[in-house]
C-alpha cells in the first residue's frame, strides 16, 4: 500500500512495504521450485497521488469517498502489470476501501487479478 510522500517522510517507513519485504524474503527462501514463475516485488508499483486524511474514525461509505481516485498506476510499471495476478499486501483491513481503490486502478491497467494478504483485520462490533 503506497503512503503519500509527505505521510512517509514523517513516518520514515512504509509498514506494507516492510511486509512485503519480508514475505518476498521468506518466499525466496522456500525455493525456486515452490513458485510458478519469479516472484517479483515492487514497492512503487501503485503511487498515491495526493494525500488524503487518515481513514480513522471514518465509516465505510467515507472511506470509499476518501480514497476514490487516489491510486494511480506508476508508469514505471505498466508493463509489469499487463496480464499478472497481483498480490497487494496491507497491515490493517478495516473496510476493505483503500484495497478497494488499489485493486480498481491495477485491474484498471490491465492486472488480470488482484489478491490480498493483510496481517490483521479490524473487528467492528456488531
Amino acid at each position: 500500500m503506497p503512503l503519500h510522500r509527505g505521510r512517509l517522510w514523517r513516518r520514515r517507513f512504509n509498514q506494507s512495504g516492510l511486509l512485503a519485504q519480508a514475505v518476498a524474503k521468506n518466499k525466496a527462501r522456500e525455493g525456486a521450485h515452490s513458485v510458478s514463475r519469479e516472484l517479483g516485488l515492487y514497492l512503487d508499483l501503485l503511487t498515491r497521488v495526493r494525500a488524503t486524511p487518515s481513514q480513522g474514525g471514518l465509516n465505510a461509505a467515507a472511506r470509499r469517498r476518501n480514497v476514490r481516485g487516489v491510486f494511480s498506476v506508476n508508469v514505471r510499471h505498466r508493463e509489469v502489470i499487463a496480464g499478472a495476478r497481483i498480490l497487494l499486501i496491507d497491515d490493517v483491513f478495516t473496510t476493505g476501501a483503500t484495497l478497494g481503490a488499489c485493486a480498481a486502478a491495477l485491474l484498471g491497467s490491465g492486472a488480470a487479478a488482484v489478491d490480498a494478504l493483510v496481517l490483521a483485520r479490524v473487528e467492528r462490533p456488531r
